[in-house]
């Protein structure tokens, strides 16, 4: 049998997804908590999230939303990556408040920002040893949270992956309106 690198590309790229998801799951946790949440996003929701971003380009009036939402549309897949909320119960102040009871609900704790950072440097770093090409967007993330793709998840990010002859996540210019 001879198989064509063209015709098993996407299920490769969709495994390395998986595997960027568990690399997510198993990062290490502030006080060994797990408040993360990851998903993949492949097809039709892909144009979902693209859409909605464009939208977004347009309330927000920040463009570089546009080029990513023609990113999203260029990957094989996405994966999102979020925080739920919860204090981890060590006062610690990084988060702004002096302890986690004066901490107003809807900032989310330090250490859950930090966890989703940590979980992304994770993913990444098997995508990098798996030779696909991925970027880290906060807008994708954005638009997941509008979308409520991670139910109540705050600090969403997306990373589209792809796995083309030439990446399209580099040397990305600016779209004054998206491209259909």
């Amino acid at each position: 049998m001879i198989q064509n690198e063209r015709d098993c590309r996407h299920e490769h790229v969709l495994d390395v997804a998986r595997q960027m998801m568990t690399a997510a799951r198993t990062a290490p946790k502030g006080k060994g908590i797990d408040v993360l949440e990851a998903a993949l996003v492949t097809g039709e929701d892909l144009k979902k999230l693209s859409a909605k971003m464009v939208e977004m380009a347009e309330e927000l009036g920040m463009k570089f939303f546009l080029r990513d939402a023609e990113n999203i549309l260029q990957a094989e897949c996405t994966i999102i990556i979020g925080t739920n909320e919860q204090a981890q119960g060590l006062n610690c102040g990084h988060c702004g408040f002096p302890t986690c009871g004066e901490r107003i609900k809807g900032i989310p704790c330090a250490l859950n920002t930090i966890d989703v950072g940590i979980a992304i440097g994770s993913a990444c770093a098997m995508a990098a040893d798996m030779r696909v090409d991925t970027r880290v967007m906060f807008s994708a993330g954005l638009a997941v949270q509008r979308l409520d793709w991670l139910k109540g998840c705050k600090t969403v990010f997306a990373i589209p992956i792809s796995a083309s002859s030439k990446n399209p996540f580099f040397d990305r210019k600016p779209n004054e309106k998206p491209t259909k």
